[in-house]
């Protein structure tokens, strides 16, 4: 039964990773990826306030949410390619830039998201 729980999650948070990804952006910096990688930390940081703040939270929940929704919504391997493609075109102020403001914009997203969760 978990594995359906997390299929589930993980269905719909690739449908809305889609549905972000059909936003027409005109820039070749993957302004997308970033936006819904930033999204899916302060989703998660929000699950996991909620979670820690709460006595009981069905583990069905929590795998519906933290490992389906946010796994099949973030988009970590996307970003991957995405950084080393940049880097692959010799874009490399917009390819530092976006690992950088990857990973500190989503570690300020679960702090975010955590604190917001916990209220």
């Amino acid at each position: 039964m978990n594995f359906l729980w997390v299929a589930l999650g993980g269905a719909i948070g690739a449908v809305l990773r889609y549905t972000i990804s059909l936003i027409p952006v005109k820039t070749t910096f993957p302004v997308l990826t970033l936006v819904t990688n930033i999204i899916g930390a302060i989703a998660i940081g929000f699950i996991t306030g909620f979670v820690l703040s709460r006595k009981e939270v069905s583990q069905n929940l929590i795998l519906f949410t933290k490992t389906g929704l946010c796994g099949g919504f973030t988009t970590f391997s996307t970003f991957s390619l995405e950084a080393f493609q940049l880097f692959e075109r010799r874009e490399y102020l917009s390819g530092g830039a976006y690992v950088i403001l990857s990973v500190v914009c989503c570690i300020a997203g679960i702090w975010f998201g955590e604190k917001l969760g916990k209220q």
